[in-house]
């Protein structure tokens, strides 16, 4: 096994592998390698200001060293900041002095009162946060999801014609496609992609309390905000000039609730599969050594999908807490944001095994044609809909009550029944001759091509 078998989290134990790729975005040694980036270029971008005399240019040797510092970080490198973070009790200026050792091995160490130059520990840390954040979402969360949405797209085309009941309040109900079905689901989920990938990731870099105080006190004349905005665009994240001490955590809240909403509609195609294979619509596909239950040896259970539902459940009371937390702040700063923030990759993990789980429940799925139209063969009941809807057509009086007296509660109705009634119809021989020829599995209105669309 690959992972300790003492871990407490399943992050870190059981799902360990499916996990592994949020490690070095969401762990302590990812925060810590971005606060690096963030002190590294802050200081890079103060020494190529004119206004900032007292800081010179860098060479291109020192510029080279110094962008490597965060480019090759290492865990050994993150391991000598979280030690003198053992005897400083602070992690932001542990991570200073870390730069000030690094910059003194090179002989760069006179500019080494301009390292976190006039900042607060949050101008670096939303910074770092909303790095891991940017990186994270496009490499790994939305890369997921879309997988996701790429199976249930080509469903949605492969059966598009392929009839199938529908069940409102679990009752039979007007018949649509099955492929109509995956292409409710992926027009909901790529509608959140969207949004997702529109969210604005915001920054600030403004000092103490949000106003530049500090930098004034140094630089009176120099415009800081313009200088912060310059800085936090080169990140390529949206700079937030209304601050307090920290930056509000809005957008971080958006991103949560709207990964949440995925993983609510997730949790709705999840229930939906587990109903229709236990309805015989869906087959599992065997793999071979696998147990279905420790007792009865028939049993191939949904246990991708039910897994999926779990974790999804888990990733959703982590964000939405997260969601609700991080926007608030007693007056200008408290702590209580700081230890929550580190649960970010808790949220995600919990998603990315649900979304691995998914995709494997999705790719094992076999469709049993024959017991989807069986089951529509048994639902002739479901064309009480249109028969009434078209001898209200033709001014038929009380058409609904005549198709109710003779379909509801009255268990299963056969075609010779439904056909009889048609024939016994004062319309038009069009629309009889139409009602006559319609059948469970014809009668789907446009949902084959709403299906191919999406």
């Amino acid at each position: 096994m690959s992972f300790a078998i003492t871990s407490i989290s399943p992050i870190d134990g059981r799902y360990s592998r499916q996990t592994e790729s949020l490690k070095p975005v969401f762990s302590e040694f990812g925060l810590i390698k971005n606060r690096v980036k963030v002190e590294i270029l802050w200081l890079i971008a103060l020494s190529n200001d004119k206004e900032i005399k007292e800081l010179p240019k860098f060479s291109k040797q020192a510029l080279k060293y110094l962008n490597n510092l965060f480019l090759d970080f290492s865990e050994k490198d993150a391991k000598a900041v979280k030690e003198i973070e053992s005897k400083t009790n602070h992690d932001v200026k542990a991570v200073e002095y870390w730069l000030r050792n690094q910059l003194k091995k090179k002989k760069l160490n006179k500019v080494n009162e301009f390292i976190h130059f006039s900042l607060t520990s949050e101008d670096v840390n939303n910074l770092a946060y909303a790095l891991m954040l940017k990186e994270g979402l496009s490499t790994i969360i939305v890369p997921s999801i879309k997988k996701i949405s790429t199976i249930l797209k080509a469903n949605s085309k492969k059966f598009a014609a392929l009839p199938m009941l529908s069940r409102t309040h679990g009752q039979t109900a007007s018949p649509t496609t099955l492929g109509k079905e995956f292409g409710n689901i992926n027009s909901r989920i790529e509608r959140q992609i969207t949004q997702l990938k529109n969210q604005e990731i915001l920054g600030k870099i403004n000092g103490a309390v949000g106003n530049f105080n500090a930098h004034v006190s140094a630089y009176p004349k120099k415009n800081w905000p313009a200088f912060s905005k310059s800085f936090i665009s080169s990140l390529k994240l949206t700079y937030n000039p209304m601050t307090t001490q920290i930056e509000p955590h809005d957008f971080i809240a958006e991103i949560f609730q709207n990964v949440s909403r995925i993983n609510t509609i997730l949790i709705d195609l999840n229930r939906d599969i587990w109903g229709y294979i236990s309805l015989g619509y869906f087959k599992q596909k065997i793999i071979k050594g696998e147990i279905g239950s420790s007792t009865m040896p028939h049993k191939v259970n949904p246990i991708d999908f039910e897994n999926s539902e779990g974790n999804l459940g888990l990733s959703n009371a982590v964000l939405n807490h997260l969601a609700e937390k991080l926007p608030l702040s007693r007056w200008q700063r408290d702590l209580t944001d700081s230890t929550v923030l580190r649960n970010i990759g808790v949220g995600f993990s919990y998603g990315l095994i649900a979304y691995n789980s998914c995709i494997k429940g999705l790719n094992k799925l076999e469709v049993n044609k024959s017991i989807i139209n069986e089951e529509l063969n048994q639902s002739w009941e479901v064309l009480a809909e249109p028969i009434q809807t078209v001898m209200r057509k033709n001014g038929i009086e009380n058409s609904y009550e005549k198709l109710k007296d003779i379909t509801r509660g009255k268990g299963k109705i056969s075609a010779d029944q439904i056909h009889h009634f048609i024939r016994n119809l004062k319309i038009s021989k069009k629309d009889k001759a139409y009602l006559l020829e319609l059948t469970p599995q014809s009668y789907i209105g446009v949902a084959q091509q709403l299906a191919k669309k999406n």
